[in-house]
């Protein structure tokens, strides 16, 4: 009964840990009319004691690694991790830089990636679909 309550309803947190905010966006307009994906039972939470997804955004850098783990600890279990973008994934465009350590795989578990600069929303609902159905 709790799976299934879960599985239906997905309180998800967005994270930024320095990307180009292209993924931001998209994110955004999931919540919009256009996509709404408060239909299917996804809601946005603000804040990471009440949330079952992070979505994170953009690569781990040395100034949000520490804030990114606090963040995670902060998520009651079961929590799940879902990177949106290819800076999210590798770096992206940032790899390389001295101020930039990677992927978020480098620092959490992450259960769902979504490939895209940015990241089509499409892509995304489908993404957070597959998640409700691994988590039934």
């Amino acid at each position: 009964m709790v799976n299934w309550a879960r599985r239906k309803s997905l309180w998800v947190l967005h994270y930024n840990s320095g990307g180009c905010n292209g993924c931001d966006i998209e994110i955004l307009d999931l919540l919009t009319p256009r996509y709404d994906v408060e239909r299917l039972g996804i809601l946005k939470e603000a804040s990471p004691r009440h949330a079952d997804v992070l979505l994170c955004t953009g690569p781990v850098t040395r100034q949000s690694r520490d804030r990114m783990r606090r963040i995670y600890a902060q998520i009651p279990a079961p929590k799940w991790v879902v990177v949106i973008g290819s800076c999210g994934s590798s770096g992206g465009v940032f790899q390389g830089a001295p101020s930039v350590m990677g992927g978020v795989d480098q620092l959490l578990p992450v259960d769902m990636y979504v490939p895209g600069c940015p990241a089509r929303p499409e892509a995304i609902i489908d993404a957070m679909a597959q998640l409700m159905e691994a988590i039934a």
